[in-house]
């Protein structure tokens, strides 16, 4: 799933920790709970226009690409004041694209056959529990119409979020 549908999961999650739990029980449920609806969210990437590689020659791609982008951004503005569940659902992609990556990347040029760092990736779990609960369904990956499922989401978490807050 995009940073924008990881970031409303987090929203969501804090505001219901912080309006039924009271401290320190608000912030620990928060980051605990957030963390694990990466996880859950990741899982349905199979039903998302989500390929595995940069499209820069597809202008769908590109422009699908950009918008998810702005909208990220903005819920990240937008929704400072709850950085913490957003900051927790997104700390899966934190530790495997912008941490370990480029350590394994470095290490790879020096040493290409080195394994280092293949054990660590938490996609890993999220790959399995996919595969464990969703092998049977069509993978959409590729299918641009796909997109209409993570709007949904998005749509729906916005919602959420606003009904939340009234």
């Amino acid at each position: 799933m995009e940073l924008i549908t990881h970031n409303l999961v987090g929203v969501t999650i804090q505001i219901l920790c912080f309006s039924l739990l009271i401290y320190p029980l608000n912030f620990i449920f928060t980051m605990i709970f957030a963390f694990i609806s990466h996880y859950l969210i990741d899982i349905l990437s199979k039903f998302t226009y989500h390929t595995p590689e940069a499209r820069k020659d597809d202008k769908f791609w590109v422009t699908w690409h950009i918008i998810i982008l702005i909208a990220s951004i903005a819920s990240l503005i937008i929704f400072f004041p709850f950085w913490l569940g957003m900051l927790f659902a997104n700390l899966v992609d934190i530790w495997d694209w912008l941490i370990l990556r480029p350590i394994q990347k470095r290490i790879k040029k020096s040493k290409p056959d080195s394994k280092w760092g293949d054990n660590l990736y938490f996609h890993k779990g999220v790959d399995w529990l996919r595969d464990k609960l969703f092998s049977k369904f069509p993978n959409w990956n590729y299918k641009r119409q796909a997109i209409i499922f993570e709007l949904v989401i998005i749509a729906l978490l916005i919602l959420t979020i606003c009904l939340l807050l009234l």
